[in-house]
């Protein structure tokens, strides 16, 4: 019974968790679905956001800016080997099993905001803001804005490193709101599509960690010890030991 109990709560928490995704991703979506014309976001609040960002960036010293332009990518990475290392590091069925949904999750959250952006078709700022500084190279025409692929990815990874391993959420999580800051500062995003973006990667994996972490860990730690008994038989077996022996140990 108290298994059962756990098994809706997981299943009603997980959808609660998309569920406030998906309100976060509607009530930042800009227009433009529906229609041929793409979307130019020049004024509002976000718009204002970003130009004071960006033009932050443009007064700054040049090694700023490249830092900006570097970030981006360069921190995206750094999550990525962090989750690699939480693997090597703790190696227990629970983790090995949060760092396989998290990557599956990370990569079906970035397949999702690839979907969304053929669907709004939103102009990047760096082509319709009046006088944004491009930092990074601007996507071309048809690589659209919303949602931010990159605030995807970093808030998959970061959030799924921080819910298997509440302690090292102090590094996770600020190198993805860096990674979305950057993506703003350096001129191709809005803060909406980076906020959006981080909504869709981190509810996903959340959601995706909630209800199916348990599961595959017993599946792991099955698997795990299935690979460790084999390895016992096949040393024994090397040292003149039957299997009769190996099966009462």
């Amino acid at each position: 019974m108290t298994s059962r109990y756990d098994g809706v709560r997981r299943v009603l928490g997980s959808i609660g968790v998309l569920v406030a995704g998906a309100v976060v991703v509607l009530l930042l979506y800009p227009g433009g679905l529906g229609t041929t014309v793409p979307v130019r976001v020049t004024s509002g609040e976000s718009a204002s956001v970003f130009r004071v960002l960006n033009e932050a960036v443009a007064d700054a010293p040049s090694w700023v800016e490249s830092l900006v332009d570097l970030a981006g990518d360069g921190l995206l990475l750094v999550l990525g080997l962090l989750l690699v290392w939480t693997a090597l590091r703790y190696r227990d069925a629970r983790t090995l099993a949060g760092v396989l949904l998290t990557g599956v999750g990370t990569v079906v959250a970035y397949g999702m905001s690839e979907a969304l952006k053929l669907v709004v078709d939103e102009d990047r700022p760096c082509r319709v803001v009046s006088g944004a500084e491009v930092i990074a190279h601007c996507p071309a025409i048809g690589d659209w804005s919303f949602p931010s692929n990159h605030a995807t990815l970093a808030a998959g990874l970061a959030v799924g490193i921080a819910l298997m391993r509440p302690r090292l959420a102090v590094v996770a999580l600020p190198l993805a709101a860096a990674v979305a800051l950057a993506r703003i500062a350096a001129g191709v995003h809005y803060p909406h599509d980076v906020v959006a973006g981080a909504a869709l990667g981190a509810t996903l994996v959340a959601a995706m960690l909630l209800i199916a972490n348990p599961l595959l860990t017993r599946a792991v730690d099955f698997l795990v010890r299935r690979r460790r008994i084999d390895e016992m038989k096949q040393s024994a077996m090397a040292e003149g030991v039957n299997d009769r022996t190996v099966t009462a140990v």
